[in-house]
């Protein structure tokens, strides 16, 4: 088993043919230690999507390879990709896009431990387990999203990404939709719950303040490549490239270290 549970190997993502292919994906290379968080930062376009569905395979990259636990997980199809996906879940930037609002919080959080067939006693459990990990009251499973606050609805998102028990999870924006207050009880319950289970994450944002409370190492995309990477306070104290630069002149500076 490797110390990396995700490596990204020379990934390049086009669209289109010829000489009108645009490149969203230029030769990536990263990998996240398990147990850790990577940060990937950038602004709209710069790629973090695009990589972030390649690693979840909802998109097969035009060349390179992923890899979880040392294993090329690229190719996977059938009942072996959908073994795969369970090791892996997303909470994505806002959970109102996210939560079906018909559907009440224990349907929505049963959602991918029914798809990974788990019985009804076990889920039971796990959903209570996951409600009361988030902060949450048990007596959440039967009421609705729209009962909730924003910061609760992200927190139900995020009880649904755990309680699959997941390797590693990919986190799009998760705080962006929410008052800055909030943002930081959600980030801290992120780092309590990496610290209580173990979990890896890749974090999406393109908030170089956000990524440096939460991430061991922090890559910086831009125009598809990765142009600089390195652990928070290399990056924010001392940043190489000329973009990231740009990133950090840009922040206001109440946030810069």
């Amino acid at each position: 088993m490797s110390d990396d549970v995700l490596r990204v190997k020379n990934v390049t993502q086009r669209f289109g043919h010829g000489d009108s292919a645009m490149i969203a994906l230029d030769d990536v290379s990263l990998s996240v230690p398990r147990g850790e968080t990577l940060g990937l930062v950038g602004e709209s376009g710069s790629g973090k999507s695009t990589l972030a569905r390649a690693i979840l395979l909802m998109r097969r990259p035009t060349a390179g390879t992923i890899e979880f636990d040392g294993a090329d997980v690229t190719g996977l199809r059938g009942s072996a990709l959908r073994r795969h996906r369970r090791r892996v879940q997303m909470v994505f930037q806002d959970p109102n896009d996210s939560l079906d609002p018909r559907f009440t919080v224990g349907r929505s959080i049963a959602e991918p431990l029914v798809a990974a067939g788990i019985g009804q006693k076990e889920r039971r459990r796990r959903i209570a387990d996951s409600l009361d990990r988030v902060g949450l009251p048990t007596d959440a499973v039967a009421r609705y999203p729209h009962e909730f606050s924003g910061g609760q609805r992200q927190r139900i998102a995020i009880a649904r990404a755990m309680a699959a028990d997941p390797e590693f999870v990919v986190l799009d924006e998760p705080t962006s939709a929410l008052d800055v207050s909030v943002q930081a009880q959600v980030l801290n319950l992120l780092v309590q719950l990496q610290n209580d289970t173990g979990v890896t994450y890749l974090f999406i944002t393109h908030n170089l303040s956000v990524v440096h409370h939460i991430a061991h190492r922090v890559a910086v995309m831009h125009r598809g490549e990765v142009v600089e990477e390195g652990t928070g306070d290399q990056v924010m104290n001392a940043p190489q490239h000329p973009y990231t630069q740009r990133l950090l002149e840009s922040m206001p500076v109440l946030y810069r270290t």
